[in-house]
């Protein structure tokens, strides 16, 4: 049976429900107030209940939990004594994640001499027995390693009051419920278990039955509302710039850390070479790297060192990056879960953040359905371009001048030297020179038309009224273009995304000589760079430059019909027609009454041997 609660945004006195010593340390940490899922885990009703808890991403659930399981693992004491075998267990998802829970934690736990040891994959496992060893109160791992472990009697479960699984849903979508449901039938019944997850749907709540009892449901947020503190935003660009774009929004952002999302490895290590080679201070993670290469990428952005990190998903839970205010998604996220937790990255813990969608023209509509699933709302804008960049770097160099302190008197005598010498005129050009060279160079990026970023609902046939694919917008650089057709259109399921190749293929063609491109019923007219047509139309002529059926020619030239295959030969060698007109054979040639004829003599087979 599950309980739902609503958590009270406003109890009486939240600090008098939570354990003195944890109550101390979030008053050290700064905690002026709580979020509303920790607010909700000081609720006397809850007892030692079993919570399946659901929060949004970045609302601090790994101190919500530690608030939550506090009294269970301590009763009454304020300390924890010598630890004989683990109380508690947090099974995370992600090695980075369960890292990241063990030092939040640590400063949470400080005031009771806990000991936490991690069981994560990616690490040596000696020392993690060791530690094991030589005791812990608290063990925090991912699934994989937390197994391996108990299979080889290295964790003792046994004493086991609490078991808290942080991001639930994510540990579902990498296949850990074997290893989950193993885990937990190592721990004792009788004992306490927390699930949180950003969302739960059908896998969470079958999971929940198998592994609590009599849980309590606890929504800390509406369904339908969204992050306050992010602001999302569809950037709409051309398909062959979408590189250009990401570069250009790095460089128009105010943010001191920016996380680029990729969907694959070789995505991310190819946008990392590309934005070190522009300048760029970045680093990259993926699930490829070593923990050792991960920990270092995480702590160089940390420290500062690095200001923009490139990754695939598996740093799209838990990874808590301090002044992170801008997600970036390369690649458009393929699900709603994805684009919640990607963008959770920012806006966290009341600070706000900016979340971009780099979205090429044919994923408009996939763009458009992932947010609406999400029940996002996001503006819809285009990519900065150089004039945008270079204001903004105008206005940060006149800044700089104008915040720069006088100069001291051991500088002033120098000072008054380059005046002198150089004057003030060239000073300040050799200073501007020297600030431009400092930043990356923007790229130039084609603008889309006004048309292009109005709100729009799918095109449809008039006649059928089926939605079929948006065509390629004019280009403004296109000027006195030629105009050529293709023999295949609608009702071909003609789209944009395989046209263009096939175009470019025929011709002999780039993407940028190509303009517009207008879909029809039956056929596709598109626009040639006037200074490639005539070659374009001689490339045509060459044999194998197009699929067999499909005929291109300029535009007001009879092309024949499309998908027109060449005619079969209607009499065979002997003479005897065996087709009838449109190539179908003709089954009422020869046989009485509209037979198929006479059936074919079958050879004859070895007779059976007999007894």
């Amino acid at each position: 049976m599950t309980i739902t609660l609503t958590a009270d945004p406003n109890p009486t006195s939240p600090t008098d429900t939570i354990h003195p010593a944890l109550a101390s340390a979030l008053a050290e940490k700064g905690y002026s107030q709580l979020t509303p899922v920790q607010l909700a885990m000081t609720n006397e009703a809850h007892g030692e209940a079993d919570l399946l808890v659901s929060a949004q991403t970045g609302s601090g659930k790994t101190v919500a939990f530690g608030i939550a399981i506090a009294s269970t693992l301590l009763g009454n004491a304020e300390r924890f004594d010598a630890a004989a075998a683990p109380l508690g267990l947090v099974i995370a998802p992600t090695r980075e994640l369960a890292i990241q829970v063990q030092r939040e934690l640590e400063w949470l736990y400080a005031a009771t001499k806990i000991k936490i040891a991690t069981c994560v994959g990616g690490m040596d496992m000696r020392t993690e027995r060791r530690a094991l060893e030589r005791g812990a109160h608290l063990v925090v791992g991912t699934p994989g390693r937390l197994r391996d472990h108990i299979t080889r009697r290295a964790l003792d479960l046994s004493a086991i009051r609490a078991v808290v699984l942080d991001e639930a849903d994510e540990m579902l979508d990498l296949g850990f419920r074997d290893d989950l449901e193993f885990i937990l039938g190592a721990a004792p019944e009788e004992r306490r278990t927390l699930l949180f997850s950003a969302t739960v749907r059908r896998g969470i709540v079958e999971l929940a039955k198998t592994v609590q009892k009599d849980a309590v449901r606890v929504e800390t947020m509406a369904t339908t509302e969204q992050h306050a503190d992010i602001e999302y935003q569809l950037m709409l660009v051309r398909r062959d710039e979408r590189e250009h774009a990401i570069i250009n929004t790095l460089l128009d952002s105010d943010s001191k850390s920016a996380l680029v999302f990729c969907h694959t490895r070789e995505a991310v290590r190819h946008l990392t070479a590309r934005l070190a080679n522009r300048g760029f201070s970045v680093v990259s993670l993926s699930g490829e790297m070593a923990q050792s290469e991960r920990s270092n990428a995480l702590q160089s952005m940390r420290d500062g060192r690095s200001h923009v990190c490139v990754a695939t998903d598996v740093a799209a839970r838990g990874i808590d990056l301090p002044n992170l205010d801008l997600v970036v998604h390369a690649d458009v996220p393929s699900n709603p879960e994805t684009l919640l937790h990607r963008s959770g990255r920012t806006g966290r813990a009341g600070r706000k953040g900016v979340c971009v969608l780099i979205v090429p023209e044919h994923r408009r509509g996939a763009a458009q359905r992932v947010l609406s699933l999400a029940r996002l709302t996001a503006t819809m804008r285009a990519a900065p371009g150089i004039a945008d960049i270079e204001a903004r770097y105008r206005r940060q160099i006149l800044d700089a001048a104008v915040s720069a302190a006088q100069p001291s008197d051991q500088e002033a005598e120098f000072v008054a030297e380059l005046l002198d010498k150089v004057g003030p005129e060239r000073l300040a050009t050799a200073f501007l020179r020297q600030q431009l060279a400092a930043r990356p160079i923007p790229e130039d990026l084609l603008p889309l038309p006004p048309e292009a970023l109005e709100k729009r609902g799918p095109k449809r046939d008039r006649r059928s009224g089926e939605e079929f694919a948006p065509s390629r917008e004019p280009r403004p650089d296109m000027q006195g273009g030629v105009w050529f057709t293709i023999s295949l259109g609608r009702k071909h399921r003609a789209d944009p995304k395989f046209l263009l190749p096939m175009i470019c293929n025929a011709g002999g063609v780039t993407n940028r000589d190509v303009g517009a491109i207008r879909i029809e019923a039956a056929e596709t007219r598109f626009e040639i760079a006037a200074d490639k047509a005539e070659a374009y139309a001689e490339h045509l002529r060459k044999p194998g430059s197009l699929e067999r059926g499909i005929l291109i020619a300029p535009a007001g030239e009879p092309q024949g019909k499309p998908w027109q295959d060449k005619p079969r030969d209607s009499k065979p060698r002997d003479g005897k027609p065996k087709f009838k007109k449109g190539g179908k054979p003709d089954y009422k040639q020869k046989g009485p009454a509209g037979d198929r004829g006479p059936a074919p003599k079958r050879k004859d087979r070895k007779p059976k041997r007999q007894g």
